[in-house]
């Protein structure tokens, strides 16, 4: 008989800035289990009972969700305790990301509860909630995913902001100049706000194709470029505004797309109306994050592509025109951001204020680092950075003790967080930001 070797289990060994983090990430969960017990568990007001609605008011047959909300806290303070002291001990692995994750939706439902129970209402529409979070994840999903296009063939965009905000003008002003009492109605919205979103895209076409020039023809530093197109769309648009919209508002005031119920699916309950009761540019987004997904990693196009952002003299040796794909990558994440700007104007409210991007496209660029670079963690962490946004807007509506300036901070809080590595360290496309000089 031959003798049978034993196994040994080796454990897995970690970088010390892997154990560094996941000290961190261990006292940010007891941190948050003491938060917790502190203000929301002691801190419930009258019967500390909050109600969480789950379908639209017009839709009752769905039942409200009611619970009493410092009982929750002590049992989420239980749960995060017991998350840091794993943390600390062994930690979660790989795991670590969705955990964190789990945590914080944890520390949001208690943070919920105890709003929800100390204001006035007492009630709180979780799918308005999880319907605004859809709606306003979506320029920074399209801003995002505009710098996935750039960066996956090393082109930094950082005029991601001037991108947006020069589709918004330009959309709602070619919207406002066709717009008819009696315009044909296609998808919701009228044929002119269509227009207006391609002339959004064009728009980002032309400032990425200036970036792109100056990137990779002329080999400025592409933080410079992206930067001084960013001054230059504000201050233009700006300009524009004060000249030609205020004294013409009836050019600042476009077509808007309405929302559209997917049928069946759109009945759903809780699920229906948050995913597929929604605007066409939400919609496209949807098609655009799964459209690129497969086009990035299915297709001839998207393995050069990235063989152009690791490795652009090995893609050049085998016959790929970097160049080539530099200029047309760059130039199609210009047309989505176009998208985005769109969405400000034709897609939402219908007029254009300025500087009213607020910053979404920076905050694309971090949903893209969040998102390593890929189609749909872009998309996953755009929904976050909406979520933080739609939790600033319902929090004013339940009249928290929490000052207004606090609660605007709390998208910007989100990425800070996200790009002090809170999440992990992501690796970028090796050859990122690099010139590239054909030998």
């Amino acid at each position: 008989m031959t003798a049978v070797a034993p196994t040994i289990e080796l454990e897995e060994i970690r970088t010390p800035q892997e154990i560094k983090r996941s000290r961190y990430l261990g006292i940010t969960y007891i941190a948050m289990a003491i938060f917790v017990l502190w203000a929301f568990a002691f801190g419930s007001v009258g019967n500390g009972s909050a109600t969480f609605g789950l379908a639209r008011p017009t839709d009752p047959s769905f039942p409200d969700f009611t619970f009493n909300a410092a009982f929750v806290a002590f049992i989420v303070a239980a749960v995060l305790a017991s998350m840091g002291g794993v943390q600390l001990a062994r930690g979660f692995g790989k795991r670590s990301n969705l955990v964190l994750a789990f945590g914080f939706i944890l520390f949001t439902f208690a943070f919920l509860g105890w709003a929800t129970a100390q204001s006035g209402l007492g009630s709180f529409s979780m799918v308005g909630m999880f319907e605004t979070t859809i709606v306003r994840s979506v320029p920074i999903t399209l801003g995002a995913l505009a710098g996935v296009l750039c960066e996956r063939v090393a082109i930094i965009n950082i005029a991601i902001e001037g991108m947006l905000l020069g589709g918004a003008f330009v959309a709602v002003l070619v919207a406002s100049l066709l717009r008819t009492e009696d315009a044909s109605l296609y998808f919701g919205a009228p044929m002119a706000g269509w227009i207006g979103v391609a002339a959004a895209m064009a728009t980002g076409a032309v400032l990425s194709w200036v970036l792109a020039v100056f990137s990779v023809r002329y080999r400025v530093d592409q933080i410079i470029v992206g930067v001084v197109i960013n001054i230059f769309v504000l201050g233009l648009t700006s300009f524009l505004t004060v000249r030609l919209l205020v004294t013409n508002p009836d050019l600042n005031s476009g077509a808007i797309f309405k929302s559209v119920k997917i049928w069946v699916v759109g009945d759903i309950p809780v699920i229906g109306p948050i995913f597929f009761n929604q605007t066409a540019i939400v919609y496209l987004t949807f098609i655009l994050v799964a459209a690129l997904t497969f086009a990035l990693f299915r297709t001839r196009w998207g393995l050069r592509s990235r063989a152009v952002g690791e490795h652009p003299q090995a893609a050049d040796t085998v016959g790929v025109n970097v160049y080539r794909f530099r200029y047309l990558n760059v130039m199609m994440g210009g047309m989505v951001a176009g998208i985005g700007g769109a969405w400000f104007t034709v897609g939402t409210v219908g007029r254009f204020d300025e500087n009213m991007t607020n910053g979404k496209g920076f905050i694309g660029l971090a949903a893209m680092i969040f998102g390593r670079w890929h189609p749909v963690g872009a998309m996953s962490a755009g929904l976050v950075f909406g979520f933080a946004d739609a939790l600033r807007q319902k929090l004013g509506i339940l009249q928290t003790p929490i000052p207004s300036e606090f609660l605007g901070m709390l998208p910007f809080l989100a990425t800070i967080l996200v790009v002090a590595g809170l999440v992990g360290k992501a690796r970028p496309p090796a050859a990122d930001g690099q010139p590239y000089i054909k030998e």
